[in-house]
This record gives structure tokens, sequence and C-alpha cells, in this order.
């Protein structure tokens, strides 16, 4: 048979999308006839999308492009105009130079008076002119904020969302100078106490409703309702209930003024101090994609950062608030050599003739599937010299339906990808905890784990010529080290996770790690390449890079080529 007929056919070409001409602020644009909702299925583009295409903001409060549509703050209201049809001919009407002749939307009752359309809810249609910047936009929005401002208050200067607040950015873009209000405002409940994780302000909410769909669409906890009427409105949770899911924290994140807070965050620091680092969650293996806020070298939250293939704009409450412990005050900070400190030129090189010398077989290593992919692989290079068995930890619970994963490693796919874990993580140690006991297995090497909860006890360590343990808190394990190496927390270093998908995903530091505390890849590679298990490399942008080249799974990718979202590797 002829090499043609075995020859699989080429993928087919993805068809055009199809494209509408219209015009924005005057100018010609080819907009998508469809794009994605919130959901990602495909329906007619609207107005305020077209004019994201074409760089004109249009500034808007209840609109958020993963919740569904409400239209009901009126601020995206835009001036618009369509083709006048010729009603025999059914084409469109010229004017004398052969363009199109546009109608401007008016009033039925005022004819001299543009009628505005909601631009996140109205689709576009073929010649359509939008007018985002006009004198009749630009009065309805002055309208629309004038009449939200009505009975804010005028607390900006204590207000946890100053520095992120959509009313007060588009009060200064869009808004008159002065109120004409000179009624009493109206007084709704302040600082309530909606639930566990989260404070409401109801004289702040503009009623934007985006917390409601979201915890109904998204969360799937229909929690959050509005209750009373007119101006009497307030979002409230259902009566004798609190506001309590797993998601709560992330009505904060788009809430566009200051009515929803974070307990944990409220009052702590002003935003415009904090450095934002970009990184991701190590909470399970999902690896949502966050930003850390830190000033002065602590670190004050997370937040969720955009990623449609991991975690669209979303995170936990539980992987949002895993930060306390980077601050802690008992973090280990020294190097130990025998109870005693010591500094990393001894240890190491004390462990580099220990690692030498030591008989084939008679060294094993546990690492943690929260140690970064490159240190990982350093582990594994130095096992393959040394001869030793290696394995990682499993650590399981409970999944939900949205984002938060059964495995609650954040690596686990980099400890199989680098062989440290062989089929299935754990299946090693009751071989390594038996090793020990019979006197076969005289090192171990600990990175990232308390040994002591995974099969190993006190007993058995106590039976071992040297423990070796790199470790960031204190725990059963650090307290019997023999060598106690301080490592660092991801937000304190930079490196790689493999999600459970397969997404490789890096982050970078956030803070400075503590006392002599060292990120474990600088260390693993010295002892790497001092033993002659590696080479070629002096960043973590080349340790990656010469793991990736030799890693079947990790082929053709680079530092360079993983961006802020990560790339997709077969797993």
């Amino acid at each position: 048979m002829s090499n043609a007929a075995t020859t699989a056919p080429a993928p087919a070409a993805p068809p055009p999308v199809e494209k509408i001409r219209i015009k924005v602020d005057g100018r010609d644009i080819d907009v998508p006839k469809l794009m994605p909702d919130w959901q990602g299925k495909l329906v007619p583009t609207t107005m305020l999308q077209a004019c994201q295409i074409a760089a004109q903001e249009v500034p808007h409060y209840c609109y958020h492009p993963k919740l569904p549509i409400a239209g009901n703050c009126r601020m995206c209201l835009v001036e618009f105009g369509t083709p006048v049809m010729d009603p025999a001919t059914k084409k469109p009407v010229l004017n004398e130079d052969g363009s199109p002749k546009i109608a401007r939307s008016v009033l039925p009752y005022e004819p001299q008076t543009p009628r505005g359309a909601i631009a996140c809810a109205t689709p576009i249609s073929p010649g359509m002119e939008i007018y985002p910047s006009s004198p009749a936009t630009k009065q309805m929005r002055e309208s629309v904020l004038e009449s939200l401002l009505i009975n804010h208050p005028l607390d900006c200067p204590i207000c946890d969302q100053a520095g992120e607040c959509k009313l007060q950015e588009y009060s200064v873009q869009h808004g008159q100078a002065a109120s004409r209000f000179v009624e009493p405002k109206v007084h709704k409940p302040k600082a309530v106490d909606l639930g566990p994780r989260i404070v409401l302000d109801d004289e702040r909410c503009v009623l934007c409703t985006r917390c409601i769909r979201f915890t109904r669409d998204i969360a799937g906890d229909d929690a959050l309702g509005i209750v009373n009427r007119g101006s009497y409105n307030t979002i409230s949770a259902a009566p004798g209930k609190q506001f309590d899911n797993n998601y709560s924290l992330n009505t904060v994140d788009i809430c566009p003024v200051g009515a929803l807070t974070s307990k944990d965050f409220r009052f702590k620091m002003r935003v415009w101090f904090l450095k934002e680092t970009k990184s991701v969650c190590t909470s399970c293996s999902t690896g949502c994609n966050i930003t850390i806020g830190s000033r002065e070298n602590v670190v004050h939250r997370f937040e969720p950062r955009d990623n449609d293939a991991v975690n669209a704009s979303w995170m936990c409450d539980s992987g949002r608030l895993n930060y306390q412990w980077i601050g802690r005050a008992d973090r280990l900070q020294d190097v130990l050599v025998k109870g005693v400190k010591s500094n990393w030129t001894q240890a190491l090189g004390e462990i580099q003739t220990l690692l030498r010398n030591a008989a084939e077989g008679s060294v094993a290593i546990i690492a943690s599937a929260r140690q970064t992919t490159e240190e990982l692989y350093l582990l594994r290079r130095l096992s393959v010299r040394v001869g030793a068995l290696t394995d990682a930890v499993e650590r399981e619970g409970e999944a939900d339906r949205l984002l938060v994963s059964a495995d609650r490693n954040p690596n686990s796919q980099g400890a199989r990808l680098t062989g440290i874990a062989y089929t299935e993580i754990g299946i090693s140690i009751p071989s390594i905890a038996g090793g020990i006991r019979s006197g076969r297995i005289r090192t171990l090497i600990v990175v990232g784990e308390d040994v002591t909860k995974a099969g190993i006890d006190a007993a058995l360590l106590a039976k071992l010529d040297t423990l070796i343990v790199s470790d960031i808190l204190p725990s059963a394990t650090t307290a019997a080290a023999h060598y106690l190496l301080p490592g660092c927390a991801h937000a304190e270093k930079r490196g790689t996770f493999i999600n459970g998908k397969g997404r490789v995903q890096k982050f970078l530091k956030a803070v400075e790690p503590r006392g002599d505390a060292r990120p474990e890849w600088e260390f693993l590679a010295e002892l790497a390449k001092a033993l002659g298990a590696v080479e070629g490399f002096s960043t973590i942008e080349g340790l990656f890079n010469r793991m990736a080249s030799e890693l079947p799974a990790l082929a053709g990718v680079e530092w360079a080529k993983l961006g802020d979202t990560g790339v997709t590797v077969p797993v």
C-alpha cells in the first residue's frame, strides 16, 4: 500500500469568522457577527463588545463578561443610528454622496431627543453607527451617574474600595463637578455582617446585581437577593441564613463599588500601596491564576487573575485565604546541623560528602508535590546519581463542581512527569518505610513534607543515620532532622507548577524569604552540580529549559513561551 493511502488527511481549516461592518464614532470597523457569551456560547455581538474592539470605552456597572447580562444599571447607554431602508425595495436609502442614510434613534414622543440603547444587551446590525463619544451619550452618562450618586454616602476617604472603585473613577471621568441634590439622603444599614467572610454596606450599593448573578449562576448557591422597594432596595441573604459558600469572596472582586468588602482584607492596606505579582494558587491541582498583593515584604491578599483555560475570573475562598502561614512567626529561618546553627556552605559540603560516599540503595528521597517542577526535576536527577528510591506524598480532599480539585497538591503532574513519583503518588512510601525498618535505607532526604503523617513515624526516623530535611514550617520531621535546610514559600521564589490538566504555569517572586531561607531549587542545584548529576544552567529560566529538553512531555516548551497564562502539555 502506498504512503499516500496511509497518510491521514490534513485537518480541515476552521470556517472563516462572519463579520459585520459598522461605524464607531465615525470609524469603520469589522466586528464578528457572533461572540462568546458568559457561558462560552456564540451569540450576537453587542454594541459594548463592538466598542471594546474599536478601543472605545463604554462605562458600565452591571455588565461583567463572565456573568449573565442584566441591563439594569443603564450606565452603558449610548446614542446610535441605523440605516434607513426603502420599504418598497428593502434596500438602504443613500445620501447624495452615495453613503447610506443613517437615522439616529430618537424618542417617539420627542423626535429631537436622542434615545440611547444599553450597549451591554443590544446586538449590532449591519451598517449600524454607534456614538460612544457624542454629546448626547455624555449627557446620558451624566444623568445616570447623578441618579446613582443621589443617595450615595460621601465616605470615599474611609471606603475600602478607594483606588479600585468604578463609581469613583466614572464620577471623575463622566460626572458633574457639583451636585444639584439638596434633599436629605436615604440612609440604609451600614457594616452588615452578611456572612463569615463578607461585610455589606447597603448605602454604597448601586444594585448592579453582579453578586446575585455570580452566586446564583456561577457558584450555584442562590443565596442573595434584593429586598424592600424603590430607594430602600438592599441586598440581603435569605432570612435567617448567612452568605456562606466557598466562593463568596469573588463577590468582593466583582463589586464595582465599596458595598461588599472582605473581612480578611478590610482596613488593612490601601490598594495603591500594594505591589502586584502574578502567581498561582497552591491549594489544589486546579492551579488558579492569582495576583499576590504585598507591601514591605508582607503578603496582604490573594486575588484571582483571569485565565479562561484554568479558572476564568474566579477562585475559591479557601485558596484565597491560604496565605497567612507565609508570615508566621515560627517560620524556619536558620540552617541547623545536628541542632546547632550553621551555614549553607558547611551544611551542603557535609551533605555532598555523605551522598557521594553513600552505598547504592541506602538513600531515599521523599519530595512534596507542592514543590516546583524544577525542584522535583533536580531531586530526580539526584536520586539517579545516588540510586535512591523516591516518592511524593498524596494529599486528597473533596472536590466541588466549580474549581476545587480532589487532588490537594498543586504539582502532582510535575511529580509524575519528572519521575519523582511512579504510577501513583505515595505508592513507594511503604517500601521506603520498610527499607528504614530493615536497616537497608540509612539516609533519608525529605523536602516539604512531614513524613510522620505519611507512614514514617518518629521511631522509624530515629533509626536513620542521616535525616536531611528542607521545609518552611516546624514539624515532627524537622525536629528529628540532622540537617535542617530552611526553604521558601512559592511567593518567595520563581518556578512552575503543572496543574491536573497538564497546564504548565509559571509564578513569580512577590516577597523575600526570611533569615537564611533559600529557594529550594538553588541549593538542590548546588548539590546536583557538585555530584555531577546535572549541569548547564545558572538561572531558573535555564533550569526550566534544561528540564524541558530532557522530559518528553515538555518537548518544545521554553520558559519564554509560558507567558502569563501557561501552556498545556500531554500528561
